[in-house]
């Protein structure tokens, strides 16, 4: 039998009827963009007093070895590749061409032996692309690390110019392309040429006798003596600074938020309007002050991280002995990585894998993985694939280990707190732009900011680590 739903006998008030007499129980408005944004709690905040922090420093002198910067578009080795190389920077640029047409453009497949015991002076290796490792023979017979290359990286100069008979074992990686000086015509060369002889033994003496005089990173030594009690010739000496240090000028991220009279008159309660428009919005500015202090390209800690500061994985993948690798570059009072969740997640798995799983540490009221006592501290700001949108499951990013503060001579964040209709917020203003003749009211919101890299070994990197490397 059918029945009418309209004759439908109900015994009691329908609930839908009813709820229109009770008050609705609201949230305030949610936004999934949000993160605890843990960089901006773990790092030490430094007040400018006019918007500029410099930076002053020992003086540098650079002859030690850098990269050398490549073109993408166009792999090529040249008298300004050949300029970046300590040794031979103040030779005369025809000398520098000679050598650079020397020079042989060689590519290897991934796993290929690009040189098996051979000694390390027979060739000076430079890679334009891609990624080797150099290996070699022990005291006991066993296989040693010697080093990873990447990019811009070349072998050993010290065993080039020194000749050294060490034998090494150099693998690619990666697929590489690499540029290739043979010892025998480089010597050949010279021997042809006795005038460019004569200044590269002048070029070759004048740097070696400088690198006695100059710590490994380049600054001069101080010169002091150590002796017993007793008459000696006291040496003199000065720390020598930078004339033209870095300055950091701040950062502004801003916006204009606009709000109608009508919203605010009408529609203000139980929450006020203005104020949840005003908090999300300062929500999306700190969103976007994280993501410029990690990838801003002046001042970004991406890209303030020292050619010699960084590290590589022979597998890619962010394993314990990589995460090693990279606390022995910052070894001085290390305080934190700064790693994707999914760069963790990949960490975790290698762990897993090794039967060494890492322990966990409380702070902020939150917990965090460390290794060797040093959290892992996780943000989306590091990107995976060139994004910080990782939904994929795969793909390369950076891991980050800093030492921070001012006093440890560390990575540190610039602001400037005081400046006018500064809300509670230290360095973000608010500044009411008036009414325009239709009713709607502007709000101009701006946060002030920057970060600096206080000396080069204060941050390092395990670069370009794969996040999708699953095990059964």
């Amino acid at each position: 039998m059918n029945f009418d739903k309209q004759q439908i006998e109900h015994h009691t008030l329908n609930p839908q009827s009813a709820s229109n007499l009770s008050h609705v129980t609201k949230s305030l408005p949610m936004m999934e963009g949000i993160t605890p944004r843990w960089l901006l709690n773990f790092l030490p905040w430094v007040s400018v007093e006019a918007g500029i922090y410099r930076v002053n420093k020992i003086k540098k002198h650079d002859i030690f070895p850098e990269a050398i910067r490549f073109d993408n578009n166009n792999l090529a080795i040249n008298s300004n590749q050949m300029s970046q190389i300590p040794f031979l920077k103040n030779m005369n640029p025809e000398i520098m061409d000679n050598i650079s047409s020397m020079f042989t453009k060689k590519e290897f497949d991934s796993g290929n032996m690009i040189s098996e015991a051979e000694a390390e002076a027979k060739e000076l290796m430079i890679v334009a692309k891609g990624k080797i490792e150099v290996t070699t023979i022990g005291l006991s017979g066993e296989r040693l690390n010697v080093d990873i290359l990447s990019t811009g990286d070349y072998t050993n100069l010290d065993a080039f110019v020194n000749n050294s008979k060490r034998p090494i074992y150099i693998k690619a990686l990666t697929p590489c392309t690499l540029f290739c000086l043979e010892r025998k015509a480089f010597d050949k060369y010279f021997e042809n040429s006795p005038n460019s002889k004569q200044e590269y033994n002048n070029a070759l003496e004048n740097w070696l006798e400088q690198k006695k005089s100059f710590t490994e990173n380049g600054e001069k030594l101080i010169d002091i003596k150590s002796c017993k009690m007793g008459e000696y010739e006291i040496p003199e000496t000065y720390p020598d600074y930078e004339e033209h240090p870095r300055e950091y000028m701040l950062h502004v991220v801003h916006t204009i938020l606009k709000t109608h009279s009508h919203i605010t008159d009408i529609f203000n309660s139980p929450i006020n309007q203005i104020d949840q428009q005003i908090r999300l919005t300062i929500e999306a500015i700190r969103e976007r002050q994280e993501w410029e202090l990690i990838n801003n390209k002046d001042f970004g800690l991406i890209n303030n991280v020292s050619p010699i500061m960084k590290v590589y994985s022979p597998d890619s993948a962010p394993t314990p002995d990589a995460m090693d690798e990279l606390l022995s570059k910052v070894w001085k009072k290390p305080a934190f990585f700064l790693a994707h969740p999914k760069a963790i997640a990949a960490f975790g798995r290698e762990c897993t894998k090794r039967g060494v799983p890492p322990a966990t540490a409380n702070m902020y009221g939150s917990p965090f993985i460390t290794w060797r006592g040093v959290p892992i501290v996780p943000c989306d700001k590091l990107m995976v694939n060139g994004s910080c949108k990782a939904n994929s499951g795969h793909g390369a990013t950076n891991i980050l280990l800093m030492r921070v503060g001012e006093k440890e001579q560390g990575v540190i964040g610039l602001h400037q707190p005081g400046i006018p209709n500064e809300t509670s917020i230290p360095s973000l203003s608010m500044n009411f732009a008036g009414i325009d003749n239709r009713g709607i009211s502007s709000y101009i919101l701006s946060m002030y900011f920057s970060a600096a890299v206080l000396t080069n070994d204060a941050i390092g990197m395990l670069e370009n680590i794969e996040v999708g490397k699953y095990y059964e």
